[in-house]
């Protein structure tokens, strides 16, 4: 049983050389490969590792994602994720995850869309009963978490 109530929060980083742009800040691709190791230790904790994927024949792809960048990252400063599970199902996973700085004010969130693919086949399948049962745990302890009112929305919703 998945004892996650909170969201997932375990990554932490400092943000790295190679991640800053001429600027001397992050580069908008960085802030994706943050959001992405951070979703990394989450599927570990899930049972979705590399290690998975070698014996299961089947892995979460990335199909979609929204980032909204929110403030500045510089060279050196300390960054932490905190991920809710917001759906799933067999075939797939809905993740949102803020990014912040050390300080708590918010860098950067991030909404994910992964489906489970066969690796072989490149087809979605669903997740052995091990896996889907944690899923299904993770997203029964973050259903009473508060939801973002940017969740699901696109780029400029509610714009003109």
């Amino acid at each position: 049983m998945c004892e996650q109530p909170s969201p997932f929060s375990t990554y932490r980083t400092a943000v790295r050389d190679e991640w800053l742009d001429y600027n001397g800040h992050m580069h908008d691709a960085s802030y994706a490969t943050v959001l992405s190791d951070a979703h990394e230790e989450l599927f570990v904790f899930l049972g979705l590792s590399e290690a998975y994927r070698v014996t299961a024949g089947a892995a979460l792809y990335t199909v979609e994602c929204h980032i909204r960048y929110l403030t500045e990252c510089s060279r050196g400063q300390v960054l932490w994720a905190a991920t809710t599970m917001v759906a799933a199902d067999a075939r797939k996973v809905r993740l949102h995850t803020e990014l912040r700085h050390e300080d708590g004010r918010a860098a950067a969130t991030g909404e994910f869309m992964y489906l489970h693919v066969d690796t072989a086949l490149g087809t979605t399948t669903a997740m052995p009963p091990d896996q889907h049962e944690r899923v299904q745990d993770m997203l029964l302890a973050h259903a009473g978490l508060p939801r973002p009112p940017h969740l699901g929305l696109g780029v400029g919703a509610g714009r003109v």
